[in-house]
């Protein structure tokens, strides 16, 4: 290309990076450095989507031009915060100023943006300080800074501050007034917001779509219809505030009704609708609308891929995971299809695939953040491998509930009584209060380690957190109790129940009572078992042996001819927990 033709075309033409770095050179040889800024506007242009390479480039020309302008990096900060690069575009906004170039509206308010999606005070407070200092304020170009400014405090929550900086605006437009019905409705005030939305002079779509949300999310599914059904015009995200609404509710039969209704379809309705079925767990459902649609995409995957996860269906899980991965399809997993997978492994007890998806997540360049290294101890803890699930726990920069009560699970599974209890002191210090779940995971470490006394204070402690045992937490005490030899209290715990026991309460009973050869509780256990789960044999298993250690041989006889005549047949194992 022509130096004399590299101005007029250079603003016109479409660039990849290999393109562009051709461009640059010419540049350079030619001493333009003029044309290095509207280069890496064309590059950001030219870009559809995020790339590092591209974004790394553009970075790149910016820092080593010998012509800085505030316009170009103000291209490079929009750029980032477009697509979700928060972290990045502030960190631009802060380099830009060191060149010392003074930041335009353009910039200011991308900057902004960023900090309000990650919620990072004191970096949209430095920058409220230098609106003020430069003026950008009043009418014009100033309302785009004044309502970013505005939207970043309704996202911190900070109302006050926000409603004050909206009233001494002197020009509004509807982005304005949606960021503050978006902010009273985040802090769930949903009278003070319906007054806004009713003030609000010129509505948009997206002042519908934020007000419906916010019914919805309340569980008013009456007043979102309405307001729906008022509606001048909608898009795809009114059909699927409403579709998530029902979903959120417990409504699925509506939510496909909705679904069913809508005039076009994107991957979110799809999405949305595979996650309800997930949630009331009706997997074939979701499997069905997944297996309808076209062109899926990485949240199609993830939703259908935690579905099965989510309910028990390990092995489903990896099949369409392996089929993500097939040169055919060729969909890049991230840290939310990860998360799924291992759940997957942790529930078949399958060690093999954590270290494949740390090296994977290495080749990628995926970060380990808390969410999956929360998700690879809980694996590695359940799988047995308490050091390495230790390794991932202390290299936590935060451990929340989800992450101890990994720990405190994994621990009581494999015997390690103390450092269960160690872990669960620990967690109460930190002001984070148990589930049910780490409970199950603490009564299990007592029960391994016979701590009977110290079991049952831990069982009815849990009223201490307002938590209602379950019929799980019954059952590790029944089988505590009946380990130690103290039948009569198991039976009278079971007896005690608010709920009706299921077979595995009873068949822990059972089970003591062949370890203590213990006849008359026995059959009051077995009949139970007999009467739950009519088809399995192990139940005549256990009982026939409390018979032969009772020298009782002719009930061990008719418990044999009953289990040959019905032709049952023994179930190799079974767990006396239904689930955790």
């Amino acid at each position: 290309m022509e130096p004399r033709c590299l101005f007029s075309k250079l603003s016109t033409i479409s660039l990849s990076v290999k393109q562009a770095k051709q461009v640059h050179a010419l540049i350079l040889i030619h001493g333009l450095s003029h044309l290095e800024p509207i280069l890496a506007r064309q590059i950001l242009l030219s870009a559809s989507n995020y790339s590092a390479t591209v974004a790394q480039y553009v970075h790149s020309v910016l820092h080593h031009s010998k012509s800085p302008d505030s316009f170009s990096w103000a291209c490079a900060i929009r750029f980032s915060t477009q697509h979700g690069q928060f972290k990045e575009a502030f960190a631009l906004y802060v380099q830009m100023q060191r060149w010392g170039l003074c930041p335009t509206t353009f910039a200011l308010s991308s900057a902004l943006k960023a900090c309000a999606r990650i919620a990072y005070r004191m970096g949209g407070l430095s920058i409220h300080g230098q609106v003020q200092k430069f003026g950008f304020s009043g009418g014009g170009d100033g309302i785009y800074v004044e309502t970013a400014l505005v939207d970043f405090y309704c996202k911190l929550g900070d109302m006050e501050i926000a409603r004050k900086m909206f009233d001494e605006m002197a020009e509004r437009n509807v982005v304005s007034w949606n960021s503050m019905l978006a902010g009273y409705l985040k802090s769930g005030d949903l009278v003070v917001a319906q007054r806004v939305f009713d003030e609000i002079p010129q509505k948009d779509v997206i002042s519908w779509n934020s007000m419906i949300s916010g019914y919805a999310r309340a569980g008013d599914m009456e007043k979102a219809l309405s307001l729906f059904q008022q509606m001048p015009e909608r898009n795809f995200a009114s059909w699927n505030a409403m579709i998530s609404g029902y979903v959120e509710f417990g409504d699925i039969d509506s939510a496909r009704s909705f679904f069913d209704a809508m005039p076009q379809r994107n991957n979110v309705s799809w999405m949305t609708m595979i996650s309800g079925y997930s949630k009331c767990g009706d997997v074939d459902s979701a499997c069905e609308l997944f297996d309808q649609v076209g062109g899926k995409d990485l949240l199609l995957f993830n939703a259908m891929i935690a579905c099965y996860a989510q309910n028990s269906r390990p092995k489903e899980a990896l099949k369409l995971f392996n089929n993500m991965l097939n040169p055919d399809v060729n969909v890049q997993p991230d840290e939310m299809t990860l998360a799924s997978v291992i759940s997957a492994c942790s529930q078949l007890g399958d060690l093999r695939f954590g270290p494949w998806i740390e090296s994977y997540m290495r080749r990628l360049g995926i970060e380990m953040d808390g969410h999956l290294a929360t998700a690879l101890l809980d694996l590695y803890a359940k799988c047995g491998s308490i050091d390495k699930a230790y390794e991932l726990f202390h290299g936590l920069r935060k451990k929340d509930l989800v992450a101890y009560t990994a720990m405190i699970l994994g621990c009581g599974i494999n015997g390690k009584a103390i450092d269960a209890i160690k872990l669960f002191d620990e967690m109460v210090d930190a002001q984070i209060f148990p589930n049910s779940i780490t409970f199950i995971g603490l009564l299990t470490a007592y029960n391994h380690a016979g701590l009977v006394e110290e079991g049952y204070r831990c069982f009815t402690s849990m009223k201490k957190y307002n938590l209602v045992p379950s019929v799980d937490h019954y059952g590790i005490m029944v089988d505590l109790f009946g380990r130690a030899g103290r039948l009569q209290e198991a039976l009278e715990l079971i007896k005690s129940m608010p709920m009706q026991p299921h077979a595995g309460v009873w068949g822990a009973l059972l089970l003591a009572c062949r370890l203590h050869n213990n006849v008359e509780f026995g059959e009051i256990a077995a009949q139970h078992c007999f009467e739950l789960e009519p088809d399995t044999t192990g139940y005549r298993s256990l009982l026939s042996n409390i018979y032969a250690s009772g020298e009782r041989w002719d009930d061990v006889k008719r418990l044999r001819k009953v289990t040959k005549e019905k032709g049952f047949s023994k179930i190799p194992g079974c767990s006396w927990m239904e689930s955790a």
